[in-house]
């Protein structure tokens, strides 16, 4: 059974496409990667697939639930980074991952928190409100709380893009962990040296519409990496 399948999945905004026909397959322990310029629909398509945006048109199935039937039940089974680290501003770091454990029922809380205060070398900010932490700190966070309840999906958009680059080393090798361990990730990210090092199998999508998908190696094809591989693709 695959993790996710999209088929015909279109979001018209007026005129405007902003996904056109979308066919996509991931299986489950897979990491697959999402890439293209900006604007081209990859956030688009997180947030369909992720229950938060009808599609105009198409279907879409997220371990093997319709998102537009039961998004509630999606989102209740994966995890999701969203593109802007966004904890509410009011609650201290703590109070936050409290509340999305509550929220997710979570068993074994408050060890499941210290074990990511510990990960992220959050104990600093323990106290402190949200809306003071730095953009690293509250990514930090976000990425505590997606895997806060051990989802066997999670979706990712843009996950390293604040974090210095210890905590990238971390995380990838977290998410190495993840994938072994029998997790499935959707990444959307422009970060494609680090792609190359986590993907199994990667998408290009341009202007709505995906125009490249298959292994890292079958994407790079001739070049000497993932990046000039993509901007050939992309005509850029």
């Amino acid at each position: 059974m695959a993790a996710i399948e999209a088929s015909g999945l279109t979001k018209r905004y007026g005129t405007v496409d902003a996904l056109k026909g979308i066919q996509l397959t991931v299986e489950r322990g897979e990491f697959f990667g999402l890439f293209g310029p900006n604007g081209a629909g990859k956030t688009t398509m997180l947030r369909i697939l992720t229950g938060q945006l009808r599609p105009t048109e198409g279907t879409a199935r997220v371990l093997d639930l319709d998102v537009v039937r039961e998004p509630l039940r999606v989102k209740s089974l994966i995890g999701i980074v969203p593109e802007v680290e966004s904890p509410p501003s009011y609650l201290t770091a703590y109070e936050y991952l409290y509340f999305v454990g509550q929220v997710r029922k979570v068993e074994g809380l408050e060890g499941r928190i210290a074990r990511w205060f510990e990960f992220f070398d959050l104990d600093e900010a323990r106290s402190s409100l949200c809306k003071d932490l730095s953009k690293g700190t509250r990514q930090k966070l976000m990425l505590a709380a997606a895997f806060l309840h051990e989802p066997s999906l999670v979706f990712l958009d843009e996950p390293f893009i604040n974090l210095d680059p210890i905590y990238q080393r971390k995380l990838r090798e977290f998410l190495q962990e993840y994938i072994e361990a029998g997790g499935t990730v959707f990444m959307a990210s422009h970060l494609l040296d680090i792609a190359e090092k986590l993907c199994d199998r990667v998408a290009v999508i341009q202007d709505g519409a995906i125009v490249a998908t298959g292994s890292v190696d079958e994407i790079r094809g001739p070049e000497s990496n993932l990046e000039t591989a993509f901007l050939r693709i992309v005509g850029a």
